[in-house]
């Protein structure tokens, strides 16, 4: 039937006079077929998937002359495609000819990262492929591997670490032989991937570190994982908002998220001997900069969050779909900024997770919980005393108001109604991340799914906390 439907496209585009490059579908999967024009020729047929951008394994053969052997691609091709066709015809190539594009069309490589297929996709693309071509696609191009969501977290950090190794090496070499000017801007580059190197360094007693995320080009992107992403029970997500960045801030970034990785195995540890739901769980965390924060002159704009609310989805979709049937519960700590991007991604309904922290929130144009379909009880806001950012509703909302519908969670300090500790208070726009603060204890405990412990205005635990703040 395949071979039937493939000869009428032919037969079609004889007849019509095109020509150029037929793809012809690798196994009988193909239902649909779609022109993609090209500048040298008519069209092409294409066979396979549901989109070009989303289908079957494929290969290329020339229209005209001789016919190349099934499995070979016409390279000359491949930078008009993007998405799942373009990973498609990648995972035909050796390693050396992957390399080969890569370093020829960098703007391919951009635009592939930039518009990737879903994760889902990416995810079935990359169980469809053989051990050698998987191989292939690691050695020939790290940096796709390295940051396609829903490729194996252990890949990708594998890859990520060749890239920035490989990214050091390449401007301490050429950065003597620039002019003065130019010289300036590589030793910032510079320093910027010697702080995501950094931030990798596993100290004494501490879980592995992990590169998920890696973009080389100022001003840089990246994502640190402390602990297994791939097997944890509880994972949470730090998303930062404006001033973060790889070069200022990505080495701290990781010490917070590893501050949280430690309170939150503390818990697991004295909750568990009572709590037989949390007995032998384990966490992982995330210092997330997957987008570029604003600063100053952009503060204003939503635009970056736009960009922000896309790639937290992206990420969040990754983990989902590399841990299909075995999914963890999945927390995104939102700050300032981060949390009007993310909340512009839930309203968008562009992702799924278990529970949310919006601290220092200036908003977004979501006014309820109800728009952002959370489930009941798992949103929590946090705003610190001093903080000039709370009670704006800058970007149309007020998180912390009672009509939004969150739960309040009290970063205000005190004395635990657990442990017996005292807590420190969170001041300050930047206070929330200071290790022995009641806002790090109650981010801890909401990544646990137990949000009944969490400390806050409305709790009978209100008489064992200091004033200050909510």
């Amino acid at each position: 039937m395949l071979f039937g439907v493939a000869a009428i496209l032919v037969t079609s585009v004889a007849l019509s006079g095109a020509t150029g490059a037929l793809i012809v579908p690798e196994s009988n999967a193909a239902a649909n077929s779609y022109v993609i024009p090209t500048s040298q020729t008519a069209g092409y047929i294409y066979l396979g998937g549901t989109s070009p951008a989303d289908s079957a394994s494929a290969f290329f053969a020339p229209a005209q002359g001789l016919r190349t052997a099934p499995g070979s691609v016409n390279t000359e091709l491949l930078p008009r495609l993007g998405g799942r066709a373009l990973l498609d015809q990648l995972s035909l190539l050796h390693a050396t000819d992957i390399a080969a594009f890569v370093s020829a069309n960098p703007a391919s490589v951009t635009k592939l990262l930039v518009n990737p297929p879903s994760a889902k996709s990416v995810n079935r693309w990359w169980s469809l492929a053989s051990d050698s071509s998987r191989d292939a696609f690691l050695a020939g191009a790290p940096e796709l591997a390295g940051n396609l969501d829903g490729l194996p977290m252990a890949l990708r950090d594998e890859a990520n670490r060749v890239v920035l190794s490989k990214s050091i090496a390449e401007a301490e070499r050429t950065m003597p032989g620039l002019g003065r000017a130019r010289q300036v801007d590589a030793a910032q580059r510079l320093h910027m991937l010697g702080e995501i190197r950094k931030s990798l360094v596993t100290r004494a007693g501490q879980p592995d570190r992990h590169l998920l995320q890696l973009d080389t080009v100022w001003p840089g992107r990246a994502a640190v994982v402390i602990g297994d992403l791939a097997t944890a029970d509880y994972v949470s997500y730090f998303v930062p908002g404006m001033f973060f960045s790889t070069d200022r801030l990505i080495v701290e970034w990781a010490v917070i998220a590893e501050d949280l990785y430690t309170e939150q195995t503390d818990w697991i540890a004295r909750l568990g001997r009572t709590d037989a739901a949390l007995r032998g769980k384990s966490v992982a965390t995330v210092a997330w900069i997957g987008y570029e924060t604003p600063g100053i002159l952009d503060i204003a704009s939503l635009d970056l969050a736009r960009e922000g609310a896309k790639s937290i989805s992206s990420a969040v979709d990754g983990v989902r779909a590399t841990r299909q049937g075995d999914g963890p519960y999945l927390t995104l700590l939102t700050h300032s900024y981060g949390s009007t991007a993310t909340l512009m991604a839930l309203a968008d309904g562009a992702m799924e997770v278990d529970a949310l922290v919006l601290i220092g929130s200036p908003g977004s144009a979501a006014q309820s919980v109800d728009d952002i379909r959370m489930p009941s009880g798992r949103v929590f806001v946090g705003e610190a005393a001093w903080d000039p950012v709370t009670n704006s509703a800058f970007f149309g909302s007020d998180p912390g108001a009672p009509s939004f519908g969150a739960q309040t969670m009290s970063v205000a300090g005190g004395v635990d109604p657990i442990t017996g500790r005292t807590l420190a208070t969170a001041t300050g726009h930047l206070g929330y991340f200071d290790i022995g603060t009641e806002a790090m204890r109650n981010m801890s405990l909401v990544g646990l799914d137990r949000g009944d412990l969490v400390t806050g205005a409305d709790k009978a635990t209100r008489g064992t906390l200091l004033a200050g703040g909510r």
